[in-house]
């Protein structure tokens, strides 16, 4: 989202990841209300699941709140963070709930 609230174009996106940070990034699961886990990056973790419990996060979340903050990696930066994303992603439930525990 941009400061306006409105969600990113493409070009604001592209923008954002050319611009350093010293900020680090997370990659993030989170149990939702179907227990269902849901994996994400965000450089403000705790926002991050705020927005997806007040319905303004992910699409896959919005019908599947309130959601529980079970896990997160910090990565250095947000390229590495959305490979990690992606790692997470294509893991089995039960090696995501290992990884959890």
């Amino acid at each position: 989202m941009n400061a306006t609230g409105d969600e990113e174009s493409a070009s604001e996106k592209a923008i954002e990841e050319c611009v350093p940070s010293n900020e680090p990034w997370y990659v993030y699961i989170v149990r939702c209300s179907d227990n269902s886990l849901y994996t994400g990056t965000t450089n403000h973790v705790e926002q991050r699941i705020a927005k997806h419990n007040a319905g303004r996060g992910a699409r896959y979340t919005r019908g599947r709140t309130p959601v529980q903050w079970v896990y997160q990696e910090i990565q250095a930066s947000r390229s590495l963070a959305l490979k990690r994303e992606y790692a997470i992603k294509g893991l089995s439930r039960r090696e995501k709930e290992s990884l959890i525990r």
